[in-house]
């Protein structure tokens, strides 16, 4: 039971780093040029990464898992928000 639970909360962190980073990226980074560099989404992805590891830490359900797939969901999530800009531009 808490095996699944464990997956179900993995689950919703990854997808909520996904879209709150997607929408950060759309919404506020719209004209900041930094964000179009190719190593922008690994940063960012690294960066929530490592942020998330003392977090997980310290809660008994998820585990470094948590973290890394937290990081590449901001990962995937800054990446998207940046190719959505470049498509609204037509660059």
């Amino acid at each position: 039971m808490f095996f699944l639970l464990g997956i179900f909360i993995t689950f919703v962190v990854t997808l909520v780093g996904f879209v709150a980073s997607q929408r950060f990226v759309e919404n506020r980074l719209r004209y900041v040029d930094a964000v179009q560099r190719p190593y922008a989404p690994i940063v960012a992805g690294a960066v929530a990464a490592l942020i998330a590891l003392p977090i997980v830490g310290l809660l008994p359900l998820v585990g470094v898992g948590t973290a890394i797939l937290f990081g590449i969901g901001v990962f995937a999530g800054v990446a998207s928000g940046a190719r959505e800009i470049r498509r609204r531009i037509g660059a």
